[in-house]
C-alpha cells in the first residue's frame, strides 16, 4: 500500500508510504490520485495533510529505476509526467485547505509535490532541492510554475539550474515554506494548523483559494471579475451571514465547517 489515509478529527493526513524515502513510483500517483479524489468528495474532511513516512524524508522525488523503461518506451510524458502533472495538480486545485508536513528530503517530485500545498511546515533540519538538472532534465511536474510563484523567478533560477540543496532556514527566508518546527513534531504542527482551518468558514477558504489562484494566473480586469462573482455567491452563504451576525454581537463566529461550492456556480 502505497498510500495511507489518517483522520484526525476534519483533518485527514494522506501519507507516502514508501519509505525509507518515498519516492514517487507510477503506482504511488495512481493510489495519490484516486485518494485524492474520495477526500475531495468527503463531507466530513475540512483540511489535507500531505507527509512521508518515516522522518528521513517527505519525498525524495521519483523513482528513478522506472526511467529506463519509460526512456526506452519512449513514454516518459505518457506514462509518468503527464499523469503525475494532472494528480499533483489535483493537489494545487484541492477545494479544501491544504498543508505540506515535510520532515527530512523533499527533493525533485517531492518538492514539487508540496509547492502545490496551500502551506508547508518543515523539520529544522529538513533540505529541499531540485537536482533534476543533474540528471539531464528540469522539474517537469509543476515545480517551474509552482516553486516559481512562491520564491520568484530569480531564486527559481538558482534552484532548478544549479539544482544544490538548501536547509529549511534558508527555505522559510526565500518563502519556499510557511513554518519550520523542531524535528519530530511536524505532523503535530501540520494537524494544528490544519485542526483551524478546518473549523473556519469553508466556502470563504475555497473563494480565497480561487481568488488567489486567478489574481497569480489571469489579467488583472479577469482577476478582479472572477474576485467579485466569488464575493456575490459567498455574500449568501451561512457562514458569511453567521460570520457578520457575530462580529456585531461581539460574539465567537460558530461556522458550518461543510462545503459546498455549488453557491458559486462550480461543480466537482
Amino acid at each position: 500500500m502505497t498510500i495511507r489515509i489518517e483522520k484526525h478529527g476534519r483533518v485527514a493526513v494522506l501519507v507516502l508510504n514508501n519509505p525509507p524515502m518515498n519516492v514517487v513510483t507510477l503506482d504511488l500517483t495512481r493510489a495519490m490520485n484516486a485518494a485524492l479524489k474520495e477526500l475531495e468528495a468527503d463531507t466530513e474532511v475540512g483540511a489535507l495533510v500531505l507527509t512521508g513516512e518515516g522522518h528521513r524524508a517527505f519525498c525524495a522525488g521519483s523513482d528513478i529505476k522506472e526511467f529506463p523503461g519509460l526512456i526506452a518506451d519512449k513514454a516518459i510524458v505518457t506514462r509518468k509526467l503527464g499523469f503525475e502533472n494532472e494528480t499533483y495538480g489535483a493537489v494545487a486545485h484541492f477545494p479544501k485547505p491544504t498543508i505540506a508536513a515535510i520532515e527530512g528530503l523533499a527533493l525533485g517530485g517531492g518538492l514539487e509535490l508540496a509547492a502545490g500545498c496551500d502551506l508547508i511546515v518543515a523539520s529544522d533540519d529538513a533540505r529541499l532541492g531540485l537536482p533534476e538538472i543533474k540528471l539531464g532534465g528540469f522539474p517537469g511536474s509543476g515545480g517551474t510554475v509552482r516553486v516559481t510563484q512562491r520564491i520568484g523567478l530569480s531564486l527559481a533560477k538558482e534552484m532548478m539550474m544549479l539544482g544544490d540543496m538548501i536547509d529549511a532556514q534558508t527555505a522559510l527566508q526565500w518563502h519556499l515554506v510557511n513554518k519550520v518546527v523542531p524535528k519530530g513534531t511536524v505532523l503535530t504542527a501540520a494537524i494544528e494548523l490544519g485542526a483551524r482551518l478546518a473549523a473556519g468558514p469553508a466556502q470563504a477558504m475555497y473563494a480565497c483559494k480561487r481568488a488567489l489562484e486567478d489574481a497569480m494566473n489571469c489579467p488583472e480586469d479577469e482577476a478582479i471579475a472572477s474576485s467579485l462573482r466569488l464575493s456575490e455567491g459567498l455574500s449568501q452563504t451561512p457562514d458569511f451571514i453567521e460570520g457578520v451576525t457575530a462580529f456585531t454581537q461581539k460574539k465567537p463566529a460558530n461556522f458550518e465547517g461543510r462545503l459546498d461550492i455549488s453557491v458559486f456556480g462550480d461543480r466537482r
